[in-house]
């Protein structure tokens, strides 16, 4: 593993991080309904996310596909439902104060982080990546404890970076939307969140 195959690793990932995708559409609904708080707990369950494939990756869990066999699906569903829940419960919870109040505060954090971590579980082009992908830039069968520890940097920086500058610019808009808009977005954070979760399930 080289600087050079790091470099280009980074510049890979910060680049499809900041592609339109669900996780970005995930962080930003987040942020905008729930601050800038709500968006980066998203946007940390997304790396946790990214984390996990990377371990599957590196430890030759590759094989836990075709050992689970028609049970693999299952993953997806279970991300794609708690992705949708959690939409759900964002818009009950716009209902339950007036529009004039700050946005509401459920589901919290933990929830958020859960979402962005469901959705990353669910995304197939996620698996492409770390087992087909990432392969091309760093060899796999080589990578010790403290290269892999390098690579989880790489991903913290690169895709929680870009994850987070969505976070902070969709929160900006929210505030600057002022309280009286604060249900109307989040009941669009709610539309949003319930859409991905339909996209992950069709998309599989």
């Amino acid at each position: 593993m080289t600087v050079g195959g790091l470099a280009a690793l980074f510049a890979a990932m910060a680049v499809l991080a900041a592609m339109p995708s669900a996780s970005v559409l995930a962080v930003s609904a987040r942020a905008a309904a729930g601050g800038f708080a709500q968006g980066a707990a998203t946007a940390l369950g997304v790396v946790a996310g990214d984390v996990v494939w990377l371990l599957v990756a590196l430890f030759g869990l590759a094989l836990l596909k075709s050992a689970l066999g028609d049970w693999a699906g299952l993953i997806r569903w279970v991300g794609a439902a708690y992705v949708i829940l959690v939409g759900i419960a964002l818009a009950r919870s716009a209902w339950r104060g007036p529009a004039a109040t700050a946005p509401p505060e459920s589901p919290g954090r933990a929830a958020s982080f859960s979402a962005g971590l469901a959705i990353t579980l669910a995304d197939q082009k996620a698996v492409l990546f770390y087992l087909g992908f990432l392969p091309g830039f760093v060899d796999l069968a080589r990578i010790g404890p403290g290269e892999a520890a390098l690579l989880v940097v790489v991903i913290a920086v690169s895709v929680g970076g870009v994850k987070l500058a969505y976070a902070y610019a969709a929160a900006r808009a929210g505030v600057m939307v002022g309280p009286a808009a604060g249900r109307a977005l989040t009941l669009l954070a709610a539309a949003i969140l319930v859409i991905v979760g339909i996209a992950l399930l069709v998309g599989g």
